[in-house]
């Protein structure tokens, strides 16, 4: 298994990070203890959470999966060995919301206590902040890189411009890069990513991470008809892409699985993993079986016809 670099981060990863959004949500502490195990034997080297997850639960108040992935951390004995990135900008609390410097610094203390750790190996901005000038965003996490706890940022959900307006920031004042981006991409979702964002970032050897790889379950196959919206609670989304560009893109992957052998959710991130700028797309997993399906994608070679190919299917 080849590991790659992301960014200048000084992280490696595989080409595929562990989602954390699903522990203490759709996956109990159990579960997602199986499912980081197996994920850490395989060898997998990043996981990925938020402060906000899950919020959204009734009852949950954020912060749930990372207290999940700090207790596995301390009892699996895999603290320091498998790293783990964060982020803030999401939930409101103390020192207010967003990315206002003082929510930034009490935000990482939090998430620092959750995931029991001394430093948090990569923090993100979890969405852009235009209420507060970049300056002080980038001094507000320089000041915890100098205090030892973070060691890269990055930026989730920005625009071109923005990004790149942070990084001339960066420069100008000596404060940190953002050296990575998390920001949505997959086969039928590309908008988002490729043309102007995608070439900074390739640019600028930003490592990109992008989230939704197998486009809420779409690129699995599991939806193929008005029928199938039924087997999840996540069907309804899937009416857009059967509408869409959609069955084009099955179409195609059906093509590749036959020729390789390969589920589709592993060539759809396979295809993701291959495209410029992109390190790792980011998946999660509530079971085991959902775990060996993600490993499986960075053994999969897609040769050149079939990333055209399919490519082409999604354009």
């Amino acid at each position: 298994m080849i590991r790659r670099e992301l960014g200048t981060s000084g992280i490696e990863t595989p080409p595929l990070i562990l989602g954390g959004n699903v522990f203490g949500w759709t996956a109990d502490r159990a579960t997602s203890f199986a499912v980081l195990d197996r994920f850490a034997e395989a060898g997998g080297a990043l996981i990925d959470t938020a402060d906000v997850y899950s919020a959204w639960v009734p009852g949950h108040r954020g912060g749930e999966s990372e207290a999940i992935i700090g207790e596995w951390l301390r009892t699996s004995g895999k603290h320091g060995k498998v790293k783990v990135a964060t982020k803030v900008g999401m939930l409101d609390g103390e020192g207010g919301s967003k990315l206002a410097p003082a929510r930034i610094a009490a935000a990482c203390d939090a998430s620092l206590k959750r995931l029991g750790v001394e430093t948090i190996d990569l923090y993100f901005a979890h969405q852009d902040d235009e209420a507060v000038p970049q300056e002080e965003v980038l001094a507000a996490f320089d000041r915890l890189i100098r205090a030892g706890k973070i060691r890269a940022i990055g930026a989730s959900n920005f625009h071109a411009a923005r990004l790149k307006s942070a990084l001339d920031i960066a420069t100008r004042d000596g404060l940190p890069h953002y050296r990575a981006l998390q920001n949505e991409y997959n086969l039928v979702s590309r908008h988002k990513f490729e043309g102007e964002l995608q070439d900074l970032c390739v640019e600028y050897n930003i490592g990109c991470v992008p989230y939704y790889g197998l486009a809420s379950g779409y690129l699995t196959g599991k939806y193929r008809s008005e029928a199938d919206l039924g087997k999840s609670v996540r069907g309804g989304r899937m009416t857009a892409f059967m509408q869409g560009k959609g069955p084009a893109v099955l179409a195609a992957m059906d093509e590749v699985a036959a020729e390789t052998g390969a589920t589709l959710a592993r060539i759809a991130l396979a295809w993701v993993a291959a495209q410029p700028g992109v390190t790792a797309p980011i998946a999660s997993a509530t079971s085991l079986a959902q775990v060996e399906e993600l490993v499986g994608s960075w053994d999969v070679a897609l040769s050149r016809a079939q990333l055209d190919r399919l490519t082409a299917a999604g354009a």
